[in-house]
């Protein structure tokens, strides 16, 4: 009790020192006209104000245009996505209820994060803040006991960072690469990318492929999910792409500047990676992260990695391919004993490895031989590692994958579930243009991609069975060894099935089983040395209790 009441001191010491000015910032708007929007509804799917509009295609994705000034395109895109966007607010926060379901321990988590992101608006362009703060008009009013619906929605924008910095496991484990010249088709360059940003299946459904145009800068497309103005992965109409890949961090003391803002400040205005790189330089982020970043005028593809302390730019020599997973590349932090321990312990570097391997496999790649790629499931020379494993490409968990073409201004994005549904073709010429108006529509049909025969397989029904009894691990209930029989038939590759059984067996005291399953999980390719560290010391208190 003593420890939670000094605790408890410390965050109310922290809270009252430097943050009202944070609580009670509001941005500057009114030098922005504005309309407010008056949102006609077309039908259950398709929303429109003046030249805005929301449709959902048949693939089940969300796409939205938006124009306007920095205000105005909040404000556009908050009032055509309101439902979705607070339908988004209600799965985000309540897995946070479900990690903290202490109510005093939120309160205190309340307070941590207003100390927390106390600076964060300082790091964050103006024009960007009157963007969210025309979006956060159209928040719920039920969250704002957790802080004014402006603050709360730029603390979303920084809970990518926040996420991956503060728990460091890797809930983002992406992969992406860049191929040209020699190493594809047409000799244009060609991107790909998996979003393995995880939050829970209910809050991947409503995936956003936003189109804005605003009022300075460069249209660009992003793809994100409802409440987000940030990108994680996107092209602009020059052919600038950008997409996001985590790095190892240090805990930083304070939130700075999100990732997700660098890089839509690169789209919005960069032309070509000299000017990417400028951007990225003069932004004080908290986290570390890779920025892969491809540009039609330049015919190439960078990897810009930053970091709270240093900066890096990792350019491949006489080479056509770079590939990108959750480790730093450049000189510049080729000494840093966090990376080095990333490459050494995670399962970053074997996923740089079968990138390598596929790449060599397939000497020159299409729109189509990328995705089947990114849908890849096996591990290194195709061994049987179990689905879900992080050390695959396809972890089968992304938030999404897309493809880009920069030189033609096209862009694949994966549909449901995960990155194995039809990818849906988009031309950026077309969009930013009159064309657009006339046919209404969005997507390039005729160039999808078709999707992974593996959703129709029985082994891609048994995963989400196995997915689904997983959860029954986490709650105190007595389990069968006729159910643990079937639960581990259903993906008996995975190690994580064998180590979950032997913890239930140990929690209840049957030891002889436990050691078997211990031993059992060991056989498998586990994800990383941490996790085979866990097992082998489960296995080593198995066995003293056995003796």
């Amino acid at each position: 009790m003593k420890k939670v009441l000094l605790y408890f001191l410390l965050i109310v010491s922290l809270v009252s020192c430097g943050i009202s000015k944070s609580v009670h910032h509001v941005p500057e708007v009114g030098q922005y006209s504005l309309e407010i929007p008056k949102v006609d509804k077309i039908n259950d799917s398709t929303f429109s104000f003046d030249q805005n509009y929301l449709t959902k295609n048949k693939q089940q994705l969300w796409e939205l245009y938006i124009k306007g000034n920095p205000l105005q395109l909040g404000y556009n895109n908050g009032a055509l996505t309101q439902d979705l966007m607070q339908k988004q607010e209600d799965i985000f926060f309540s897995k946070i209820e479900g990690f903290v379901p202490s109510k005093f321990k939120q309160k205190l988590l309340r307070s941590f994060l207003k100390w927390y992101n106390r600076k964060m608006y300082l790091n964050v362009r103006e024009d960007f803040q009157a963007e969210l703060f025309g979006l956060s008009q159209y928040s719920s009013d039920k969250y704002d006991f957790i802080a004014p619906k402006y603050l709360r929605s730029l603390y979303l924008h920084g809970a990518h960072d926040i996420g991956h910095a503060m728990q460091d496991l890797m809930m983002v484990g992406c992969s992406s690469l860049a191929v040209w010249n020699e190493n594809t088709e047409d000799g244009n360059l060609l991107i790909g990318r998996n979003f393995d940003f995880y939050v829970g299946d209910d809050f991947a459904k409503n995936k956003l492929i936003e189109f804005v145009e605003p009022e300075s800068g460069i249209p660009y497309m992003s793809v994100s999910w409802p409440g987000m103005i940030g990108v994680v992965s996107g092209m602009n109409k020059e052919g600038i792409t950008v997409t996001i890949n985590a790095g190892k961090s240090k805990i930083p003391l304070t939130a700075k500047t999100p990732i997700s803002f660098v890089t839509r400040e690169i789209l919005q205005f960069a032309k070509n990676i000299d000017e990417a790189i400028a951007i990225a330089k003069k932004r004080k982020v908290f986290v570390s992260e890779s920025i892969l970043v491809g540009s039609a005028n330049d015919k190439n593809a960078v990897i810009i990695e930053v970091s709270p302390d240093n900066f890096g730019v990792y350019k491949v020599e006489n080479s056509s391919m770079v590939v990108c997973t959750n480790h730093f590349q450049s000189e510049a932090y080729k000494n840093n004993k966090r990376n080095q321990k990333q490459i050494l312990e995670s399962h970053s570097e074997y996923r740089y490895e079968k990138l390598q391997e596929l790449l060599k496999e397939n000497p020159k790649l299409n729109p189509e031989k990328m995705a089947s790629i990114l849908r890849d499931r096996s591990g290194l020379k195709g061994e049987k590692i179990g689905y879900g494993n992080e050390k695959a490409l396809n972890q089968l968990l992304a938030h999404h994958a897309v493809i880009f073409s920069p030189q033609k201004k096209l862009v694949w994005v994966s549909s449901n579930p995960y990155q194995l549904g039809e990818f849906v073709c988009y031309d950026l010429n077309d969009i930013f243009s009159d064309n657009r108006l006339k046919t209404g529509e969005f997507a390039k049909s005729e160039l999808n991609i078709a999707k992974d025969p593996f959703i129709d397989s029985q082994k891609f029904k048994n995963y989400e069975e196995y997915k689904k009894l997983s959860s029954k691990f986490d709650h105190s209930e007595i389990l069968s060894d006729e159910f643990i029989i079937h639960y581990q038939s259903l993906n008996p590759d995975f190690w994580w099935g064998y180590y979950q059984s032997g913890k239930y067996y140990y929690k209840i005291k049957d030891y002889y089983k436990a050691k078997i399953e211990f031993e059992k999980a060991l056989t498998k390719e586990i994800t990383t040395v941490p996790d085979k560290e866990n097992v082998e010391r489960y296995l080593k208190k198995t066995l003293k209790k056995l003796k």
